[in-house]
């Protein structure tokens, strides 16, 4: 998993309105999460709670991307029905993924199985500030706007 310190991995992705998103084009404060999946209980609270607290993340010039392996579509959906007012980016290869170091092995009622790692990176200047390992989706912004806080 990429540390404090790491440059940005170099990506182009598709949000969910295929629209091209370049790595390079990361300028100024951005909050990078990765979660599992569109429309779960656990993604759908921390979504939301993005969504509510966006204008106070916009207040304090922080952009959010959420990236997850699911498709454009599954990610118009997402947006559309919970009124998502950031872009979600479709990783159905993993690259982007990978690159952050994000996949790897999980446990689920004794179970074993590799996965996405929900994790979020708070970059400024196409750096990484500070990484949130397993954020809390209900209190996700005020996790974030603490870490920004220290850096």
């Amino acid at each position: 998993m990429l540390q404090e310190g790491d440059k940005v991995p170099v990506f182009t992705g598709f949000d969910q309105d295929n629209k091209k998103i370049y790595s390079k084009d990361l300028k100024g404060k951005f909050a990078i999460y990765f979660y599992p999946q569109d429309m779960t209980e656990t993604c759908t609270i921390q979504a939301c709670n993005i969504r509510d607290n966006y204008t106070v993340l916009k207040n304090k010039k922080i952009t959010v991307i959420g990236i997850s392996p699911d498709s454009t579509l599954s990610h118009k959906k997402f947006e559309a029905k919970y009124q998502l007012p950031f872009p979600l980016i479709a990783d159905t290869n993993h690259s982007i993924i990978e690159s952050f170091g994000v996949w790897g092995e999980k446990k689920l009622f004794g179970r074993k199985y590799m996965g996405l790692i929900r994790t979020t990176f708070l970059i400024d200047k196409g750096i990484i500030k500070k990484v949130i390992s397993k954020p809390k989706s209900k209190d996700h912004v005020k996790e974030i706007l603490e870490a920004w806080d220290t850096i």
